[in-house]
């Protein structure tokens, strides 16, 4: 792995997570406004309001699942969570007619820091690389 390539998986990573943690804890806060924020998931969305607690909860744990060493197993558990949440908010903004910059963005960022982070990540947060070298 290059230098560029651990600068690049570091501040997507270090992003991801930013994002993940300030976002679950707005959603077990259940604050109105704010990305993922009451109003946007249980109004504009129609979910039900625990899915706040729920999605909170994945996305900090999540967080340090990805920032911490080792268990890579958890870590691909985790980057599968953030993408199936994060095209699933994409998804749901979409299908409720909420395609505004505002709503939009955030989720398409965090999507996007979701795939550089798992694709540049080192060798020895890698499933693979575990299981060959056993």
């Amino acid at each position: 792995m290059t230098k560029t390539q651990k600068i690049i998986y570091w501040i997507s990573t270090a992003w991801l997570a930013l994002g993940m943690i300030s976002t679950g804890a707005v959603q077990l806060m259940k604050t109105k406004t704010g990305a993922g924020g009451y109003d946007s998931v249980v109004n504009t969305l129609g979910f039900p309001a625990y899915m706040l607690t729920l999605l909170g909860v994945l996305k900090i744990v999540g967080a340090i699942v990805v920032l911490i060493p080792k268990f890579p197993l958890l870590k691909e558990w985790a980057y599968a969570g953030f993408f199936f949440i994060m095209a699933g908010a994409l998804f749901s903004h979409i299908a409720a007619g909420d395609t505004s910059a505002g709503a939009i963005f955030p989720v398409i960022l965090l999507l996007t820091l979701t795939a550089v982070s798992w694709y540049f990540r080192p060798a020895e947060r890698k499933l693979l690389a575990v299981a060959s070298s056993r």
